[in-house]
């Protein structure tokens, strides 16, 4: 290895590092980087890269995870003629794969994508949808939480890129990363099943911000205020089924989806064009909230409630009647709450001249029925947004707990 070489190495360790702690570097900056990294001892992989995220557990990774700025959602269909067998055999195989992969090391068949890479933060989760149990003989074992979704009035769905067999969640704070894991599970897959539909998403990237932050959507907005979080005493109940196979108000569930939970996964496209033509005002009507750091029309930070009986100096409401953080509040839905874990999404031009644009919506909850399902029927009756997105595609999967060591997802499910 050359002097340039060593440079170059340390330069990028360097600008990597830069980067996690948010520092800005100009030109003059970043020459000035240079010099010192080629001066100094080669610098340590950055923490962006170093960071790892643990496979096996009561839950499986990818849920409570912090949000990664790279993601792929896909389905899978079982291929013809395959069952239990060989959905056990693949469910085995995705699941050794994606714990070495998770770890920071090579496959057996390692492409080299993310050579020199460390994890990431990679995360991989794994869900069944409802087609699964037909397709295996385990229809005993569905859950009624994952009966169809109903039909709402801003869905323009296509069914080629909806539901499916089997869904995989990959995230990653570097965009390789996430790709080697997608083409690793794809090709693990084998002769057993085949990708039905795949998505690619993006969120901001960690240190990017003067201090952490809850992310903005591709509207501009603060998206993801009043998620519950793990602090939450009920954020378990909320999120996960518990042990014991059923949750106070809930249908009974199958033992097997202990420690799992119900993910709901919605591409919503963003009409864009007609969002930028409303004024900054009208933006904020439409939302409840301010712009600039998601603090409702009411007052206060952006943690601070909502003040929904606060009226204006001409007697309307501040925060309108229906803007979207009124309608979705848990207070105005009997308590029902997700955790929405979402990544925006950009893919070109649409053939009107629009931008193809918008939300790769995955929402997390004990149960569907409580949690997303009447919260968007009241969306659906009365929000403002509504004018500007439209839901194009759907999914519903069940999310099993967490691997043990010497196992695999859905072992509970597939060996009983």
């Amino acid at each position: 290895m050359n002097d340039n070489e060593i440079s170059r190495r340390r330069l990028l360790g360097t600008v990597g590092a830069a980067g996690v702690t948010g520092l800005a570097l100009g030109a003059a900056g970043g020459a000035a980087g240079y010099a010192a990294a080629a001066s100094g001892p080669a610098a340590a992989l950055a923490t962006v890269g170093s960071t790892t995220e643990p496979f096996h557990g009561e839950h499986q990774p990818g849920i409570t995870t912090p949000m990664q700025s790279h993601g792929h959602l896909a389905a899978f269909d079982l291929a013809q003629g395959a069952g239990r067998r060989e959905a056990t055999a693949l469910m085995r195989r995705w699941s050794a794969t994606a714990a070495r992969l998770m770890a920071g090391e090579p496959t057996d068949d390692d492409t080299g994508v993310a050579l020199d890479a460390g994890p990431s933060s990679l995360t991989v989760t794994f869900g069944f949808g409802r087609t699964f149990f037909d397709r295996t003989g385990l229809t005993a074992q569905r859950p009624v939480q994952l009966d169809p979704l109903p039909a709402f009035s801003s869905d323009r769905l296509d069914p080629r890129r909806s539901e499916g067999d089997l869904w995989v969640q990959i995230g990653a704070n570097d965009g390789l990363v996430a790709f080697h894991a997608l083409r690793a599970l794809q090709k693990a897959a084998g002769s057993a099943a085949r990708t039905r539909w795949q998505m690619t998403g993006f969120n901001r990237s960690p240190g990017v911000t003067a201090r952490p932050m809850t992310s903005r959507n591709l509207m501009g907005q603060v998206d993801g205020t009043r998620n519950p979080k793990p602090s939450d005493a009920d954020f378990d109940s909320r999120v996960f089924v518990p042990a014991t196979g059923s949750g106070a108000g809930s249908a009974a569930q199958p033992a097997w989806m202990a420690g799992g939970s119900y993910a709901v996964v919605r591409r919503i496209r963003m009409l864009l064009d007609d969002w930028d033509e409303l004024s900054l005002k009208d933006q904020e009507r439409v939302i409840g909230r301010r712009k600039s750091d998601g603090a409702p029309l009411t007052g206060g930070g952006e943690a601070a409630e909502l003040d929904l009986d606060r009226v204006g100096p001409d007697g309307s409401l501040v925060i309108p009647a229906d803007a979207h953080a009124r309608i979705s509040a848990p207070e105005q839905n009997a308590g029902a709450a997700m955790l929405r874990r979402p990544f925006s999404y950009h893919d070109g031009m649409a053939a009107d001249g629009t931008p193809d644009a918008g939300l790769l919506f995955v929402c997390w909850q004990a149960d569907p029925l409580r949690g997303f399902v009447p919260v968007q029927r009241k969306l659906d009756r009365g929000d403002a947004l509504s004018r500007f997105v439209r839901h194009e595609t759907s999914g519903l999967f069940a999310v099993p707990g967490g691997a043990a060591e010497d196992g695999y997802v859905g072992r509970r499910l597939l060996e009983p």
